[in-house]
């Protein structure tokens, strides 16, 4: 700025400052004017930060904010002014002074200054553009066409192949066409002349003449002629009469051909490879040149590589020593490779690598762009080829780049095809045929010729034929750019529009669409019947098991209940959509505890506004189940107790089976197995024929989950025969509906109770079975039980490696609130134990103990103060009196709660104790004991290590 000044200064005398303020993002333009004039004017936020900018900067400078230096970035150099408050913004933002032009001319330049990422995928293209240099080598000119999108790699193949050694002793001239350049003649021709004569950007005009008549004639005095060409190119004055006196037409020629002389002659001096790039760009004279040289190149030492966009055109496809090189996106595994050397083998960061892959189809520009975002955004943190996730797994951004990009080619589409593939944005990824006839209102023939051309320029792929015609955006960045280029109210209107269209569309199946349906309508604002799809589509998903996804859609569903007028009828809703909301956050196990006990009390508070004796009943079992979940079942069974007084009273039969339903569970952790087994029977007893597979507006089916843990209370009391029996019914009734919640349950219950009767061979499958279910299928609330169970059964087969492995998944994935959570830290102990871990042993043996007994969970108490028995027994030397301390708790507590099989395991433990001290008598005692009351109850594994230790007795 300040040299343009002084030129003003020094030609014409008059003093000018300027300043310039910079700014870079999207911004909304608006038509303003009047009948005689109409002009356009850019509004909003970025607009006028970029005012603030140039308002601050002082005369003679330009400062520009940190999101124009990110997309210039190796392109200007700056100086850093660190944070700067602005008048309108909160906080200050970062500002820079440009102080010059960077090093980079191209993208790629500025990218190989941050550092190039790993080249891959292209073996293929590199062996092809090697031939033809072979050839081009041997005299025999050859031209290369890399046709592809933008961001697939059409530079970065140039680049590797251009800087390798298999263009030793060739010389290369880069050149390309940019956005802005199809209005300026020459500008890729002048660009690469600049190169070949090395004129810099400091040159004055008596320079670059030298530079210029030098270099000419030293390539070959018989070029002289054409000197004028060059100099008028670069805005050297040209004194030459003979040329001043041509005419335009006649200059053109002889520009032309000045060029391809100049270049063809050097070609005899030395290989030359011509690079042009972007030539979707191209203005119509560089065109013409391409067009002649091409002409001229079979008997030349030139090799003419070209890249551009599915949409330029020209005339070569018939030259025999032309080639066209097809590059796609990155195949999976390539992009794998190019993400493993960007982010780094954490396992932790497959799950983003997945993503990242679908949301850019493989596209290597995009793929570095988005995970550079994800790094500036501190979703990422580490060092480039080890990275972690910092946060939960987030959506991925547009990368302000890839958003220029792409919104760059779609505003060159023609206006009724920009309107068109934007109108299908809003439909969304996959747009069928039909309903985007009915949305856009164009007649058939005419809209397939619009689609034709957005597929040539590829924007969509026609996906399906039967049983409609079905086109989908070539992936998803472009169709989030294009959704994005829309403004809010037109957006809105076109929501509303396509929910009308799919109304009417597929009157007849409304239930397959419902999902399209709700998000259409909450996106247009049509809140009544958002409300309605949202709860439809939210209990659909439930159903499948998607709960995460439902958890959403009930979200929506009560953000939209907002906007309706209140009433009883909205009211009843808003209780409604708050327990099944509860329902889907509940079976995904997650730490929501404070959100549902939120939804629990504000439910409560609208019921109890109604005066809804039904719902406050309903609400208050789900707050027992709340209760029980975080381990507070004494709570639990204070309310549930009420309860179901209240339901009884009423004659709510299903409130009274949900109340059963957790009311057991909770009598079940606090050892009152007779309860317990009371509330499991009288649901079986109750629930028979078509009721075994009601839900009752429970996540599970309560016929199902009440065989399952009944089977678990006889296991604990040992009576195995029973619960076997109750056991295999309730995986017969999970089998036959599929249901993963209850196939989970069922598994991992029956299998724990082969696992405590010590029959290991039973016991493994059905635990594995659980476990499999829990992965695959997403079935968090039962992954922990599963994983500790199959984790112990794993220990006891010695297979100890996957032991830990499991027990400690179990314990780190199942919080410390949930029920039965002690019990999972107890096995972990025994792991250590068997590891001689003793530390880890005691700490989390201990932390079992006081966890249980915070809960007032009786029978894992017991089971905690047997392992600490264990622990004390197996030091070196023993702490006989710990241990028999211990033990003798434990055995008490199990005879007062009636659990056979763990009072037969801490007489094993005190006859192994003894006999380890030689107290024989002792240890023969309770040995016959444990031998006793295992063979009583045919305890298989433990059994057998009975017996053992007695026969070693003698």
């Amino acid at each position: 700025i300040n040299r343009y000044g002084e030129e003003v200064l020094r030609s014409h005398g008059v003093p000018i400052n300027i300043r310039v303020g910079l700014n870079s993002g999207e911004v909304v333009v608006r038509s303003i004017g009047n009948d005689l004039n109409m002009d356009y004017t850019a509004v909003g936020q970025m607009t006028h930060l970029a005012a603030r900018m140039e308002q601050m900067a002082k005369p003679g400078s330009t400062l520009i904010t940190a999101d124009t230096l990110r997309l210039a970035e190796g392109f200007v150099q700056v100086k850093p002014l660190g944070p700067v408050p602005v008048k309108g913004l909160e906080a200050p933002i970062e500002v820079y002074e440009m102080i010059g032009a960077g090093p980079a001319r191209r993208r790629l330049e500025a990218a190989a200054v941050r550092g190039l990422t790993r080249f891959v995928g292209r073996q293929t293209e590199l062996e092809a553009l090697r031939q033809s240099l072979d050839q081009a080598n041997s005299g025999h000119g050859q031209v290369v066409a890399v046709v592809g999108e933008p961001g697939v790699g059409k530079s970065r193949l140039f680049w590797e192949f251009t800087r390798s050694h298999r263009t030793q002793g060739w010389l290369i001239l880069e050149s390309g066409s940019v956005s802005y350049g199809q209005a300026t003649a020459y500008l890729p021709i002048i660009d690469l002349l600049k190169s070949y004569f090395q004129v810099e950007e400091r040159d004055d005009q008596r320079k670059i003449r030298e530079k210029i008549t030098g270099k000419l004639l030293t390539l070959d005095k018989a070029l002289e002629p054409v000197l004028p060409a060059f100099l008028a190119l670069l805005d050297v004055p040209v004194e030459d009469a003979q040329w001043q006196a041509l005419d335009p037409q006649q200059r053109r020629r002889q520009t032309l051909d000045a060029v391809k002389r100049l270049l063809l002659r050097e070609s005899q001096v030395q290989p030359l490879c011509l690079v042009f790039e972007d030539l979707h760009w191209i203005d119509s004279e560089t065109q013409a040149f391409l067009d002649s040289l091409v002409e001229s190149l079979p008997t030349a030492q030139l090799l003419l590589l070209v890249n551009y966009r599915p949409e330029y055109r020209h005339g070569w496809g018939s030259k025999t020593y032309y080639t066209q090189l097809r590059i796609d996106p990155l195949t999976p595994e390539s992009a794998h490779e190019l993400l493993e050397n960007l982010l780094g083998a954490d396992l932790g960061l497959q799950q983003l690598k997945e993503l990242l892959i679908k949301r850019t189809d493989g596209n290597p520009f995009f793929l570095e762009e988005s995970v550079r975002t994800l790094v500036e955004t501190k979703a990422l943190v580490g060092e480039r080829g080890s990275y972690q996730l910092a946060q939960e797994l987030p959506s991925i951004q547009v990368p302000a780049t890839v958003q220029a990009v792409l919104a760059a080619r779609i505003d060159r589409l023609p206006p009724e095809e920009k309107r068109l593939l934007q109108s299908a944005s809003v439909i969304g990824e996959s747009v069928p045929f039909t309903l985007l006839q009915a949305v856009v209102g164009i007649q058939e023939e005419e809209l397939h010729s619009h689609l034709s051309r957005l597929q040539a320029v590829e924007f969509l792929y026609e996906t399906g034929l039967y049983p409609e015609i079905e086109y989908t955006f070539k992936h998803a960045l472009t169709h989030q750019v294009a959704y994005n280029s829309l403004l809010v109210e037109r957006r809105r209107t076109l929501h509303g529009k396509i929910m009308e269209a799919i109304e009417v569309l597929y009157a007849d199946r409304l239930a397959e669409q419902v999902e399209r349906l709700a998000h259409h309508a909450f996106r247009g604002e049509v809140w009544e019947k958002a409300t309605t799809y949202l709860r439809q589509a939210g209990t659909r998903e439930a159903d499948r098991w998607a709960h995460r996804e439902a958890a959403a859609h009930f979200e929506q569903a009560l953000e939209a209940l907002q906007h309706l007028p209140q009433s009883r009828e909205t009211t009843e809703q808003a209780i409604d959509i708050r327990l099944d909301l509860r329902n889907s956050l509940w079976a995904l196990s997650e730490p929501k505890g404070q959100t549902i006990i939120h939804l629990l009390r504000e439910a409560e508070a609208l019921a109890e506004a109604l005066g809804d004796q039904r719902r406050l009943l309903r609400i208050s079992n789900e707050m027992i189940a709340h209760f029980f979940g975080v381990g507070d079942h004494i709570r639990a069974v204070e309310i549930g107790e009420r309860a179901l007084s209240t339901a009884t009273a009423l004659g709510d039969f299903a409130s009274e089976v949900r109340i059963r339903s957790v009311l057991g569970l909770a009598y079940r952790f606090l050892g009152n197995y007779p309860r317990a087994i009371d509330s499991f029977r009288w649901t079986i007893a109750s629930l028979k024929g078509e009721r075994q597979h009601e839900r009752f507006g429970m996540a599970i089916y309560p016929a199902h989950s009440s065989r399952s843990f009944l089977a678990h209370c006889l296991a604990e009391l040992g009576e195995f025969d029973e619960g076997i029996g109750i056991g295999d019914e309730g995986i017969h009734l999970a089998e036959a509906v599929n249901d993963p919640l209850s196939l989970a349950n069922s598994y991992q219950s029956l299998g724990y109770l082969y696992l405590v009767r010590g029959d290991l061979t039973m016991a493994t499958p059905l635990l594995e079975r659980a476990v499999e279910v829990c992965r695959t299928r997403h079935v968090g609330v039962y992954f922990s039980p599963a994983a500790s169970r199959l984790g112990y059964a794993y220990l006891n087969s010695d297979r100890v490696t996957q032991a830990l492995e499991l027990l400690e998944e179990a314990v780190g994935r199942g919080g410390v609130t949930r029920p039965n959570v002690s019990r999972r830290i107890a096995l972990l102990s025994e792991g250590y134990l068997r590891v001689s871990r003793m530390d880890a042993a005691v700490e989390h043996a201990q932390r079992a103990l006081d966890l249980a007994r915070q809960t007032k969970e009786k029978g894992n108490e017991a089971y905690a103060l047997r392992v600490l028995g264990e622990i004390a027994a197996h030091k070196d030397p023993p702490g006989i009196r710990e241990a028999e301390d211990y033990y003798h708790q434990a055995l008490t507590l199990a005879e007062e709660l009636g659990m056979r099989p763990l009072l037969a395991r801490c007489h094993l433990g005190l006859g192994k104790l003894y006999q380890r001290v030689d107290d024989l008598d002792q240890a023969k005692r309770h040995l016959t004991t444990a031998t006793s009351m295992m063979r009583e109850m045919q305890m298989g594994f433990w059994l057998e290590q009975a017996e053992a230790e007695l026969k070693e007795l003698g």
